[in-house]
């Protein structure tokens, strides 16, 4: 199998892997900021196995991302900051656009810029699912496996950590106004 894959392929799947390997220890951090910092390494990754399969759209995204989460972090529910940077990425998908498989990241981008912005608690994770879940099929279309192991661990946590925060919106109404 992988003396059929080129150079580049076999480059974008260890940067796949790589970027799999960063999420776990995101996920495994009990510290948000060694959490921002292990995501933001791992969008590197990410943008790096992108550029490898030449999906240019998802690896100027995935940079753009990293942006998004350092405004969103410091601009959280500025309306005017979360359209500058879809402004950005629509800018930055016009010029890179290559098939209907840069659609997948451009709504996945949509998704996360709103509900990093926007929203909290379960809403903003529902948000960030469906976003993971686009990023995913990206990864399945282009054949990389790490970024869908990735994208799916993602997605994973994400319905875990919204199913624990709703028995505890049960358990503790008055905690979650």
């Amino acid at each position: 199998m992988l003396e059929n894959l080129s150079y580049s392929a076999l480059a974008g799947q260890v940067f796949g892997l790589v970027a799999l390997v960063i999420c776990v220890a995101a996920f495994a951090s009990k510290s948000d900021d060694r959490l921002l910092m292990l995501l933001i390494s791992a969008n590197v990754a990410f943008a790096l196995q992108f550029v490898f399969f030449g999906s240019w759209t998802a690896a100027v995204l995935t940079m753009l991302v990293i942006v998004r989460i350092i405004l969103a972090r410091r601009y959280m529910g500025s309306k005017a900051v979360m359209v500058g940077v879809l402004l950005a990425s629509g800018i930055a998908a016009f010029f890179t656009w290559q098939s209907w498989v840069d659609f997948l990241p451009m709504a996945a981008m949509v998704l996360g810029t709103f509900a990093m912005f926007l929203l909290r608690g379960i809403p903003m994770r529902v948000f960030l699912g469906l976003a993971a879940t686009l990023w995913m099929l990206n990864n399945v279309v282009i054949g990389s496996v790490g970024g869908t192991l990735a994208e799916g661990l993602i997605v994973v946590t994400n319905i875990i950590t919204i199913i624990r925060l709703a028995r505890a919106k049960r358990k503790y109404p008055d905690v979650f106004d």
